[in-house]
């Protein structure tokens, strides 16, 4: 219906205002719109004497409050997390909803029970992506649940969608995209858009945050439903409090490196760092299965190399992302921005800035699957040098790049056994691809730029996923080759400082006995102390057939099977593509030989598992 002067409260400028822009509001913008001028009327909703609202005779009359069905203060928040990011943020977002007098239920999606989906009427979802476009590990019951035929209408659930992932990958933030349809196409309506965040998630989640207070405080008000905490329409705060870290994620911690040691032998194909940073001074706590986050430097090299085929100045001065800071370029190239990662979205930005014919046509070219294999171990470098873009302005092409994301890794030690210190074990990545020399941004940095003395910036990512049992009693099984072996040092660590009892089982593997052992000695000193109570190693370059770390536990199967019956722990920590899917099917494969078990049984078995927190996995 069109507003005329003649049947509303308007004069003509304002009806021609509204008439232009109500049309074009959706239904969410439209919610939101309503909940805010109630908040700024002051209470509930209602409709005064000679707006033109008349009873069948004529006669105008007041107009009662019209009845609106009460907004539950209810909140679900699930989070589906692999490294603890999700898990983080939802902790936060619960945190900021509770402190405005809204009842929160927050739980892990593997925490959660399904048949309780129906009665949620307010439920907001944080998810990461992991994999090639996968849900983590505690998220797949909820997820496969949701996407079943089991799953009930939600007709009366109001939701959002808060997705973590990273562009560089195909599958950008699937998993949320997926929660976020499947949602929908339950009957559940959207309160707040989806986010989708990159790496860089701190800006575009404390958004999210603040949209979904404001939404659900503003419906809390179309209905007078009393608040506290915070003013009706008032924009949270997203401040972090004072009983947070002083050192965090955003505020790393500048660290001094007491060790930087080469684990392999002489005449090794790797390089394999031990590093003991000091956290003297910083209050950071961590426990057995955390990791620390290291913001690493470009290499110097490629910085210089990226300027000159630029035809950029070193000393030219840019604008630092959002911040307003002002930085020589070069400094800015080393320490804030990500350069030798493409992904599909800044290469279609910088082909607009450029106008460059031949970037447009790899953009634009109906096979994807051209510009797939051009990202693939590319970088910035390679980019402009490729197609010419030298002369492209430095302010506008920075202006387009992510910060530098800071790199995960397990962390070997116990802060019972050293309490002011914190040991990482980081292998030097070093290939040729596409007629260059490349390297790991951070491993080659530790290995290569830091020595003993120098100061790097740290903070620690807790992860709750991968915890040793709360029974020290339980025993535990261990699967990390390489450096997958590094938060079972810790583990093992910790475990001999609280004297814990369980029966602890390593399987390790790499590369030759003699010059890729990992902390070898301190096995065999665990070995025969008790602490560790067996080990089993695959060396696969020591025998004409190549052995892992799986074939060593379908030669254990029976042994195996039996810890599994005694309620064992399973750990696997390492590489995702390969390793982890290989080690899991030789878990089925020992289900279904040694208990009797049809796939599918043994599918469920591995499932309860991970339920249970039995089995748990810190995979990249």
């Amino acid at each position: 219906m069109e507003l005329q002067v003649t049947n509303s409260p308007f004069n003509q400028e304002q009806a021609e205002l509204l008439n232009r822009l109500l049309p074009t509001l959706s239904e969410l913008q439209r919610l939101w719109l309503s909940g805010y001028l109630t908040a700024l009327h002051g209470g509930a909703a209602t409709v005064p004497v000679g707006t033109g609202i008349q009873q069948a005779g004529g006669a105008a009359v007041s107009a009662q409050p019209v009845p609106v069905k009460a907004i539950t203060k209810e909140v679900t928040v699930l989070f589906g997390s692999q490294t603890g990011n999700s898990n983080g943020l939802a902790k936060k977002l619960a945190k900021l909803l509770q402190e405005r007098g809204f009842s929160v239920q927050l739980a892990s999606m593997g925490d959660f029970k399904p048949n309780t989906l129906k009665k949620i009427e307010n439920l907001f979802i944080v998810v990461s992506t992991h994999g090639e476009g996968e849900p983590p590990d505690s998220a797949i019951p909820f997820y496969e649940f949701l996407h079943s035929k089991r799953a009930p209408q939600l007709e009366g659930t109001r939701y959002s969608v808060l997705a973590l992932g990273d562009t560089s990958y195909e599958f950008f933030c699937q998993t949320g995209k997926d929660f976020d349809k499947r949602l929908a196409e339950l009957g559940a309506k959207a309160i707040v858009p989806r986010v989708d965040c990159d790496v860089d998630f701190e800006e575009p989640a404390s958004a999210w945050m603040s949209q979904v207070v404001t939404a659900l405080t503003d419906s809390a008000a179309q209905v007078g439903a009393p608040q506290t905490g915070a003013a009706i329409g008032s924009a949270p705060s997203l401040a972090v409090s004072d009983a947070e870290p002083a050192y965090s994620r955003s505020r790393p911690f500048q660290a001094e490196v007491l060790e930087n040691l080469n684990l392999n032998g002489r005449g090794s194909e790797r390089e394999t760092r031990h590093l003991e940073i000091s956290l003297e001074g910083s209050n950071l706590r961590y426990e057995p299965g955390d990791s620390l986050g290291v913001y690493p430097q470009n290499h110097p090299q490629l910085v210089d190399e990226l300027i000159e085929a630029a035809g950029w100045k070193a000393d030219e001065i840019v604008t630092l992302g959002k911040t307003g800071e002002n930085a020589p370029l070069r400094e800015a190239l080393l320490r804030q921005y990500e350069i030798t990662v493409l992904t599909k979205p800044l290469v279609t930005q910088i082909a607009e800035l450029s106008g460059n014919t031949g970037l447009k046509e790899l953009i634009e070219s109906e096979q994807a699957e051209k510009l797939k294999a051009y990202l693939q171990d590319r970088d910035l470098l390679d980019l402009i040098r490729d197609f010419g873009l030298k002369g492209v302005s430095a302010a506008e092409l920075t202006g387009l790049l992510r910060k530098i994301p800071p790199r995960l890794y397990s962390i070997a030690s116990s802060q019972q056994a050293t309490p002011d210190e914190v040991h990482i074990t980081v292998r030097a990545v070093r290939y040729e691809a596409n007629g260059r020399n490349r390297y790991g941004v951070c491993s080659v940095q530790l290995a290569e730029r830091l020595a003993p003395g120098d100061s790097l910036p740290v903070f620690i990512q807790h992860n709750p996923n991968f915890k040793l049992p709360e029974n020290p009693e339980t025993p535990i099984i261990m699967i990390g080759p390489g450096t997958g072996v590094a938060p079972f040092r810790a583990f093992l660590s910790e475990r001999e400082e609280t004297g814990a009892i369980g029966k602890t089982w390593l399987f390790y593997g790499d590369q030759r006995f003699s010059t890729d052992f990992l902390y070898q000695v301190e096995w065999q000193r665990w070995l025969k102390e008790g602490v560790l109570t067996r080990m089993d190693v695959a060396f696969s370059r020591d025998s004409e057939q190549k052995v892992y770390v799986q074939h060593r536990m379908l030669e254990k199967s029976r042994e195996l099977y039996a810890w599994l019956q005694d309620g064992a722990a399973v750990y696997i920590c390492g590489d995702e593509k390969k390793m982890a899917h290989d080690v899991h099917a030789a878990l089925t494969a020992i289900l279904e030989r040694e208990g009797g078990l049809s796939p599918e049984e043994a599918s469920e078995y591995l499932t309860r598992m991970q339920q249970q927190k039995r089995y748990q996995r810190d995979v990249y």
